[in-house]
């Protein structure tokens, strides 16, 4: 199982947050965006991405997720999806359905590669994820722009446990590779793709004899316990 979710983060449903309106106490309305410059852009670092993974041996598919069958804004959004996997003859185009994919992704996640879809959607199919592989302390994510990129765990802050020991740092780590990946591409640094293949062989290594196990999980492993099976697996794996 290995694949990414990338997910369009200033439009769709969530272009109405704090625009919505209630009118007489018996409609609510919300509006969806759907733009073509933002979507290429978003289609176009998919298909790039799948173009970086297959050259390291993954098969080269790129799966649009909408509701083109219900609305026209999703039909647009794959309009604009087939006209950009075009200009990537190599990438192979799939298309799939939100409620199809939730269902996939339950029952055979292995024949998944890069899926890209609008911002609620992938709200909603990033959790998902992130329960397939064990929940929200060992999900990674970004933020990435043209420029600029945030990295972080899926899970964002958690002040009821701070100073506890009880997170699991694995998916600040995980975001921490994604972020030397992200850095290599962007500046041709081969030694930040080294550093981030190094990392993630080290967190394999930390966890593959099932002793490593997290509050989470129903066990005892703390932050730091984590923190120093990692280290010490990166000691290891880089002499």
């Amino acid at each position: 199982m290995d694949f990414v979710l990338i997910r369009e983060s200033t439009e769709g449903l969530f272009a109405s947050y704090g625009k919505g309106t209630i009118e007489n106490d018996a409609v609510a309305r919300e509006t969806m965006v759907i733009t073509r410059s933002t979507s290429e852009r978003l289609f176009d670092f998919a298909f790039r991405l799948a173009q970086r993974r297959k050259q390291d041996g993954r098969p080269g598919v790129v799966t649009c997720v909408d509701k083109a069958n219900v609305f026209a804004a999703f039909a647009f959004f794959r309009r604009i999806f087939n006209e950009r996997a075009i200009c990537f003859p190599e990438i192979q185009p799939r298309y799939a359905y939100v409620d199809a994919t939730a269902l996939d992704m339950v029952r055979k996640p292995w024949t998944f590669d890069v899926l890209v879809t609008e911002n609620m959607f992938g709200d909603i199919l990033s959790d998902l994820g992130a329960g397939l592989i064990g929940g929200m302390g060992m999900a990674p994510s970004g933020d990435i722009g043209d420029e600029h990129a945030v990295f972080q765990p899926c899970h964002g802050s958690a002040p009821d446990i701070a100073g506890s020991g009880k997170a699991n740092p694995t998916a600040a780590f995980l975001s921490g590779a994604m972020m030397l990946e992200w850095l290599a591409v962007q500046h041709r640094t081969p030694a930040c793709a080294e550093a981030a293949a190094l990392l993630r062989k080290a967190i394999d290594r930390a966890f593959e004899k099932g002793t490593l196990i997290t509050s989470e999980f129903g066990g005892n492993a703390s932050t730091g316990d984590v923190t120093r099976a990692v280290q010490v697996a990166i000691d290891q794996l880089a002499n």
